[in-house]
């Protein structure tokens, strides 16, 4: 039964309860017809250790998840571990490379600033700090936009608090798309708010404005209830205790996975979603993983309660399916994983955690590069990026000669720090193909080569050696974050249900990239070859094959 976002508000959030038994479906061989809706969640930030930490306590609707097939090591196979690029594979099933997604965001020099992964920024409206949301940097399509090509009938509906995950998720043609942005959802600048929005957005509204207690700590959580200071604060301990009308403080807690479910199953019946013979497909990004890892790490209490209400969360968007009768499959798997605050990880074991050297920010390293060479620019930095995904874009005044100049001097003196593991310029990584095969077997030059894109991506690309987390210091809302070639970015779980489905376990490597090919086989979607940069995974246990259909 669907619950108004305000009572979970007011209880808390967390009535911890079992899955009803008519969600444990029986071992059987997975149906023949295809299913009317595909439910592809992500949740943000969601690294394949998270995921083996808590699947212990997972009572609701990860518990019912791990009922289905379960790949615990699946990978975002390419460098660049942002939200924009990850969430970009998952349903176009091809790498950053391929679908232009290099980053976050990007420098260009024709424009002197950053362009957002999903801003039009040709829009006059547009700016750097308020973008006109678009999805025109996407280069394919995603299988939301392949089955309307197959069938205009088909829905194609995402839903998020980030809005770069509702495009990379829906692509170019969705019927339905919100984000949270400000006090309540919104949608594309062309587009008025569905009455499913606006009733959402009131009951948000009243919720947030009215406050709430703290959020109840499962008996589990004690573990992680450890504060860690940082300076002049401390995380570890924190509560998620929302002043009455904080809706920065709401969309950076659990309570904003909740509202992401209660707008879900609000679009359910607004639209409505798998009621007829023509597939569906519903997008889910839950965010406040990411939100809460960025803003007190992945190991304290904070991470804990998080992981208890997004399985509560995900139960419920899954009960609202059952109630309604709806033949759905559900995709589970993340945008990249993410690093604990480096002063933690020293106490838990890893004495060579640290944070980014100054001396690899683009300002430190305009200046030192500049006073080698002698170049300068009239306006602006020399040098702008490093850090974060490790793209380092040349200022658009630097020709010729100079720019041969600067760019041998920047890989000299980055080649040249202790925290540097790799140094790759734009010509060498347009030589390398990106790689097939296990994922996890890649040279990092490879993981690169699969977020390079030569439209957008920098002049040179910095890879930091593994537990050095970007940014110089810790700051409140800041703690810990992602982006490294590294594991604990790259990997994450990919989990398939259906009622009916044998539960299987594969722990060999697969790759994100994967997950298209096998939803679009389980629909009977036919395309043309090389549409995808993955395989079909086969999901049906035993002598059936899912990917012969």
């Amino acid at each position: 039964m669907r619950l108004p976002f305000a009572a979970i508000a007011a209880s808390c959030l967390l009535a911890i309860t079992a899955i009803p038994a008519a969600a444990d479906a029986p071992a059987t061989a997975a149906p023949e017809a295809a299913p009317r809706l595909i439910v592809a969640i992500s949740v943000d930030q969601f690294s394949a250790d998270l995921f083996a930490q808590y699947r212990q306590h997972y009572e609701h609707g990860l518990a019912r998840l791990l009922g289905g097939v379960v790949f615990p090591s699946g990978y975002q196979s390419h460098a660049a571990t942002e939200t924009c690029p990850g969430h970009s594979t998952l349903l176009t099933g091809v790498h950053p490379a391929r679908s232009g997604i290099i980053a976050n965001d990007w420098f260009d020099p024709a424009l002197g600033r950053n362009v957002y992964c999903v801003e039009d920024e040709g829009n006059p409206q547009s700016t750097a700090d308020d973008p006109v949301v678009s999805s025109g940097h996407l280069l394919v399509p995603t299988l939301g936009d392949l089955l309307k090509r197959r069938d205009p009938a088909s829905l194609n509906v995402a839903v998020s608090a980030k809005d770069r995950a509702v495009v990379m998720m829906s692509g170019h043609s969705a019927d339905a798309a919100y984000w949270f942005k400000g006090q309540g959802f919104a949608t594309f600048a062309d587009r008025a708010l569905s009455l499913a929005a606006r009733a959402e957005n009131a009951q948000l509204a009243e919720a947030v404005n009215a406050g709430a207690s703290d959020l109840a700590v499962p008996g589990w959580c004690a573990a992680y209830d450890l504060g860690l200071a940082l300076g002049d604060f401390t995380v570890g301990t924190f509560r998620f205790p929302p002043k009455p009308g904080d809706f920065k403080a709401f969309a950076v807690s659990p309570r904003m996975d909740e509202a992401t479910t209660d707008l879900a199953v609000r679009l359910l019946d607004e639209l409505p979603l798998g009621r007829d013979s023509v597939p569906d497909v519903l997008s889910v990004s839950y965010s406040a993983t990411d939100k809460v890892g960025h803003a007190f790490g992945t190991e304290g209490l904070e991470m804990c309660i998080q992981q208890a209400v997004l399985d509560h969360a995900i139960g419920r968007l899954l009960e609202a399916l059952d109630a309604r009768g709806i033949d759905y499959v559900v995709m589970l798997s993340a945008d990249h994983g993410g690093a604990d605050a480096p002063e933690r990880m020293r106490l838990q074991g890893v004495p060579d955690a640290a944070r980014l050297d100054p001396a690899l920010t683009d300002k430190a390293l305009s200046q030192a590069v500049s006073g080698v060479t002698g170049v300068t620019v009239p306006t602006g930095r020399l040098l702008y990026g490093a850090g974060g995904s490790g793209d380092i874009w040349l200022n658009g005044a630097i020709k010729g000669a100079a720019r041969a100049k600067v760019i041998a001097e920047l890989v000299r003196q980055l080649k040249a720090n202790p925290q540097i593991s790799g140094v790759y310029t734009a010509e060498e990584l347009a030589r390398v193909n990106v790689p097939s095969g296990n994922p996890q077997d890649w040279t990092e030059i490879e993981r690169v080569a699969a977020s390079y894109n030569p439209a957008h991506s920098g002049a040179v690309l910095m890879m930091t050696r593994r537990a050095v987390v970007p940014g110089t210091a810790p700051r409140p809302g800041s703690v810990a974050t992602h982006g490294s070639p590294w594991d604990y970015d790259r990997r994450v779980p990919i989990l398939f249900w259906r009622k009916g489905m044998t539960p299987m376990e594969q722990a060999q490597p697969v790759e994100t990239v994967d997950i298209a090919p096998t939803l679009a086989a389980l629909v009977g979607l036919q395309v043309p070859a090389g549409t995808f940069d993955g395989r079909c995974l086969d999901i049906a246990a035993g002598e059936a094959d899912s990917c012969a259909r």
